[in-house]
């Protein structure tokens, strides 16, 4: 195949254990799937079917540990958090799936962050239009090893927190979602056929808080390890 212009590469994140990488097809997210996060966004924490939005692929900034992930501050916000997420990686196919057989589809897990320009997210969702431009943009994903299954089991539960700067800002543990894993992938297979390569961020628990250049953070989820950023001045 002979292109019109340069191509891309294929964005792809280490897999603990293994030489190998998994390849990242497509990623979506999970909002508000904990009951304080939802409070603290102005929401309802009543347990209503869970909404989806979706990232690009160059969203992904893979990050090995010890070292330590370089994200630059992204254009046209003044109110830019963190949001530290479980994100499971799948690696089979599945559409219209039941929660009961939705685990057969999980591959591994990593620690994520959904980094979110706030301010943006905000006033697009004042107006009632999609607030993409919040969520969606270069670097808006920094993600761990990928921790397969075989590894680490199925994950239901483990601390999950993020430190800014020393700091502890976000702590809760994955039992306090308000839908577990099967169920955030039954929800989302009903829209959507389920690929191997697709990412499924599950939601932040409550504390986002803005950061700004020269800020480390220091994402945390129990049986996952750590995964380390800093972020860096905006791209001149």
């Amino acid at each position: 195949m002979t292109y019109v212009i340069e191509t891309w590469e294929r964005p792809s994140i280490p897999v603990e254990g293994s030489s190998g990488a998994y390849p990242v097809r497509h990623i979506y997210c999970v909002g508000r799937n904990y009951a304080e996060h939802a409070k603290e966004m102005g929401g309802d924490a009543a347990k209503e079917p869970p909404f989806f939005f979706t990232k690009p692929f160059d969203s992904i900034v893979p990050v090995v540990p010890p070292a330590v992930g370089i994200v630059n501050y992204p254009a046209a916000t003044q109110n830019y958090q963190h949001e530290v997420e479980l994100v499971v990686a799948l690696g089979k196919r599945g559409f219209r799936i039941e929660a009961e057989r939705a685990n057969d589809l999980v591959y591994g897990y990593a620690v994520g962050l959904d980094m979110t320009r706030r301010d943006l997210q905000n006033a697009m969702r004042e107006i009632k239009r999609p607030w993409d431009i919040g969520k969606s943009f270069a670097q808006a994903a920094p993600i761990g090893p990928i921790h397969p299954v075989s590894r680490v089991g199925y994950l239901a539960r483990g601390r999950i927190s993020v430190e800014v700067n020393g700091k502890l800002k976000q702590q809760g543990d994955l039992s306090d979602m308000i839908w577990d894993v099967p169920h955030v992938l039954q929800f989302l297979s009903q829209y959507y056929e389920l690929l191997p390569g697709d990412l499924v961020f599950t939601g932040t628990p409550s504390g986002v808080a803005a950061v700004v250049p020269g800020d480390t953070l220091i994402a945390r989820i129990e049986s996952l390890g750590e995964l380390r950023v800093r972020i860096d001045n905006p791209v001149a």
